[in-house]
């Protein structure tokens, strides 16, 4: 096979499969919307299941719904005719993929939501199948070939399977209003989490914070300074909020006389702060956009914390 040849396969199933996807896109209707507003109804967990292929599409299915804020399990239906039925409960919604509609292995777990009414979504690609008829919301995958030259192996139904079980998940995490900081309560690890942390994640706080009263000395500022590290120090009013910072460029301009003056002689006052709520992505792009290392973390003025690049680049934040 040559090059071109092997691109010219591959150009062709994703065309066909992009094709496949945009057609499942039109021919969504008030199924789709009855499939949504099902979950939403559910006081349990969406139990999502399916057999060789659409199995592993359904564990992906369970996966995205249970990192968006819609609580899901995978159930392998032979593992439930053997006791796995347990997992399944009143107030559950069952979500069952098969392309066919006739997969025997669902049997046991279509009957179970029959008998103790839970309900039933059924996704396959034949209207008139048995897990279409049975389900109480049926999705109809569009007829579409299979991108194997043979149509056997399970390729175009596959992607659309796991397109609509995209569609549903996006479709519920925007009506729960799913924000970033949800997202990262279930992705703590990895760049995900470094993304979504917050200045309260990073920043340090309490006697870490080089703070000093208003009236100090420089000659003790600049003890405070060396001691914490930070190559700034926070100037605090009779309130104990933020009246200031002193920063080695302060140093610099006042060097005449420094250590006879009083901190509110050489700080800039009014300085940039950072609420502790704010993503550290955006703490970084606001460091490098005004060409600082620091920034205080302030609630009503009064600071918090503080934070360092540094801090930041080694949380992975970038």
């Amino acid at each position: 096979m040559t090059p071109e040849t092997c691109l010219s396969i591959g150009r062709r199933v994703l065309r066909i499969e992009a094709d496949a996807v945009h057609r499942l896109a039109e021919s969504l209707d008030q199924d789709f919307t009855r499939a949504v507003e099902t979950i939403l109804g559910a006081t349990g967990r969406v139990i999502v299941s399916g057999m060789g292929k659409s199995g592993h599409v359904a564990r992906k299915i369970a996966a995205t719904f249970a990192s968006t804020g819609t609580p899901a399990h995978f159930v392998h239906p032979a593992e439930a005719s053997h006791g796995d039925l347990g997992m399944v409960a009143r107030g559950d919604v069952c979500l069952v993929l098969s392309n066919s509609g006739e997969t025997p292995e669902l049997a046991d777990i279509v009957a179970y939501t029959r008998r103790f009414g839970i309900p039933l979504i059924g996704v396959a690609g034949k209207p008139g199948s048995t897990l279409l008829r049975q389900a109480d919301v049926a999705l109809v995958l569009p007829p579409a070939d299979e991108a194997c030259p043979m149509g056997l192996a399970p390729t175009t139904s596959t992607t659309m399977t796991l397109a609509l079980g995209d569609a549903l998940a996006v479709a519920l995490m925007e009506h729960r209003q799913f924000t970033p900081e949800h997202f990262r309560e279930f992705h703590p690890g990895g760049k995900l989490g470094a993304r979504l942390s917050t200045v309260a994640d990073l920043m340090h706080s309490g006697e870490d914070i080089p703070l000093v009263p208003v009236g100090t000395a420089m000659a003790e500022a600049l003890i405070v300074m060396s001691r914490k590290s930070f190559g700034v120090v926070g100037v605090t009013d009779i309130d104990g909020r933020l009246a200031g910072i002193v920063t080695d460029g302060d140093l610099r301009r006042h060097m005449t006389g420094l250590l006879e003056r009083s901190v509110e002689e050489v700080m800039t006052a009014n300085p940039l702060t950072i609420a502790p709520d704010v993503l550290a992505e955006k703490a970084v792009a606001v460091m490098n956009d005004r060409k600082i290392t620091c920034l205080f973390a302030v609630e009503t003025g009064r600071p918090v914390g503080i934070l360092h690049i540094h801090d930041c680049l080694r949380a992975g934040v970038a």
